[in-house]
């Protein structure tokens, strides 16, 4: 017999009614503890979670086979997937891409200008259209594009001169000012229009184009030989949703760093809004010399890894590994090539394309062991320490300016020089934080400024030592203007959008040692500054004590007012010439 049989035999009359009394007893001692009542709930929301995940379970899984999973693959291409990526470009947000799109512009007309050895005239435009449309319009002096070559420079994404050889420019990857016209079509359906001429005898032409996502190609639209009063030069519009801001990320404060950065360039900014600004503002050259031309380089051998040398042997039109050697890198003599070759047990008159995996796993090791010159540094073009200085001064009213720029030096095999100014006291703030400007290759960054190596080292740089403020871990506190720049033929930026430079140890030590040679410059002149102030307060003392002096003498001993102002003269000489002027 069961135990709910024998229960029921031994209750009431009626089976049913002692197998019910028996069942609400457990429930009632449940539900008179305290502790329990939460218990009871989850107890309660138990089942039904139970029932979902077997609901859940019960539901058929559909199977795939792999066939139909490969018939789903395609290519992807790269303005498809910019397209779904802006923000890794700097389109995050509708004023971060007005500034995008205004800065990719200026910086492809001062390279093109730069590059054909014309002193730059940029102007910059921004026509508001509605609350959140505007028309960018960027125009240069430059050399103008050929006809052929527009639609792939504007239309189509990585495609351009500057990527694969080493040299400073502004531009790298070929992605900018296409990307910043993709972002247009996205969001107005407006195309990308382009008017360029070469020369005064050439005509003008006038394209309006797309971008193909799906393939990435260039879709003209529009092609036309227009009437253009400029010799030569290219102009440039873009409509886009946007947003105009004021502030640190403005438009104007990004061609105000520019300015400062290519003294040389001429750039005409005519706001949304001219009738705040009294029209178009102009921010003039400080001087008609363009920057040196910078020399193009062979990569060198310490900055190359094994895959890309493998690479190397494979495209090689030398001979041998000894002629490759010498002919693909730079500050690779016949003496060093051989070495490296002894060095790594290779003939050095093996065919590069036979060299095996092994033979340039220890060629690679044995160019590390090699001692080689550090590479040439006249691909650099640096601004230099008197037009830093002169920029500064024409930008920022203060009472001293001081400028650095480094020895050229190396990181991964690429050269790098590190430039620094400072502008302290004059109408700056004493009470916030230091202002840093950061510029790689001439062109300001504007975002990511915590990630950015530059600002790493000027928050670990103890400005204490150099009489400023400085909160532990952060920027220090006063009156000063911090402006560095990083000049390499690779600037190793820690994103496609080029925000922030990469915390690479040799590029933070440089950084570190030109804000320290700044900040020692900065701290003889406060120095200077405090021994003045502290010059007028003894001197005013002098000045307010001395009769007092000179009258209770006079009071005690009695001599006449003459006697007492010659006690005057005398006591004040006697000071003077005891305090250290």
């Amino acid at each position: 017999m069961t135990k709910q049989g024998s229960f029921a035999f031994t209750g009431a009359k009626g089976g049913k009614k002692p197998r019910a009394t028996a069942r609400k007893t457990p429930k009632k001692k449940v539900a008179t503890k305290p502790a329990t009542k939460k218990a009871g709930r989850k107890k309660a929301a138990q089942p039904s979670t139970k029932k979902a995940v077997r609901k859940k379970a019960a539901k058929p899984r559909g199977q795939t086979t792999a066939q139909e999973m490969a018939g789903k693959q395609r290519d992807i291409s790269v303005s498809e997937f910019f397209a779904k990526n802006r923000h890794l470009l700097g389109f995050d947000n509708p004023s971060k891409a007005l500034l995008t799109t205004v800065k990719e512009g200026v910086d492809n007309a001062l390279d093109a200008c730069e590059e054909a050895g014309i002193t730059p005239d940029i102007r910059v435009e921004i026509h508001q259209k509605d609350e959140t449309r505007f028309r960018i319009a960027i125009e240069d002096n430059g050399p103008g594009i050929v006809k052929s070559q527009v639609p792939k420079i504007f239309g189509r994404l990585l495609y351009g001169s500057k990527f694969h050889r080493l040299r400073q420019s502004r531009g790298q990857q070929g992605i900018g000012i296409s990307a910043a016209g993709m972002y247009g079509l996205l969001t107005t359906g407006k195309p990308i229009v382009i008017t360029t001429r070469t020369g005064a005898r050439k005509p003008a032409h006038h394209f309006e184009l797309v971008i193909d996502t799906k393939t990435n190609d260039p879709r003209v639209k529009k092609d036309l030989e227009v009437e253009w009063p400029a010799e030569h030069g290219t102009r440039v519009e873009i409509e886009l949703e946007g947003a105009y801001r004021g502030g640190q990320h403005s438009v104007e404060a990004y061609i105000r760093q520019i300015s400062l950065a290519n003294p040389h360039a001429r750039i005409e900014f005519l706001p949304p809004n001219p009738s705040k600004t009294n029209g178009s503002v102009l921010f003039d050259r400080v001087t008609e010399e363009l920057p040196p031309e910078t020399d193009e380089i062979k990569p060198h051998p310490y900055g190359v890894e094994l895959g890309v040398l493998m690479q190397m042997f494979r495209d090689t039109k030398s001979r041998n590994v000894r002629g490759c050697l010498q002919a693909d890198f730079s500050r690779v003599s016949g003496r060093i090539a051989d070495e490296i070759c002894t060095r790594a047990k290779v003939p050095s008159k093996r065919r590069p394309s036979e060299v095996t995996r092994d033979e340039a796993e220890r060629i690679h090791k044995s160019i590390q062991a090699t001692k080689i010159m550090a590479p040439p540094t006249d691909c650099i073009a640096p601004i230099g320490e008197d037009l830093l200085e002169s920029a500064l001064r024409q930008e920022v009213e203060a009472d001293f300016y001081a400028s650095v720029t480094r020895k050229p030096t190396v990181y991964r095999g690429n050269p790098f020089l590190i430039e620094v100014g400072l502008a302290y006291g004059g109408s700056l703030s004493a009470d916030d934080s230091v202002t840093a400007y950061r510029f790689a290759n001439r062109v300001p960054l504007q975002y990511q400024q915590g990630a950015c190596a530059i600002t790493k080292a000027i928050t670990a740089t103890d400005w204490k030592a150099y009489k400023m403020q400085q909160p532990r871990g952060a920027m220090p506190v006063g009156p000063m203007l911090l402006m560095v720049h990083i000049a390499s033929v690779w600037v190793p930026f820690t994103s496609e959008s080029k925000e922030a430079v990469a915390h690479y140890p040799e590029i933070l030590k440089e950084i570190r040692l030109g804000l320290q040679e700044c900040g020692r410059q900065v701290a003889r002149h406060i120095r200077k500054q405090r021994r003045e102030a502290d010059e007028e307060k003894k001197r005013a003392y002098i000045v307010k004590y001395i009769p007092q002096v000179a009258v209770g003498l006079q009071e005690i001993l009695g001599f006449a007012d003459k006697e007492r102002d010659k006690v005057v003269n005398n006591l004040t000489d006697v000071l003077e010439k005891s305090r250290k002027l």
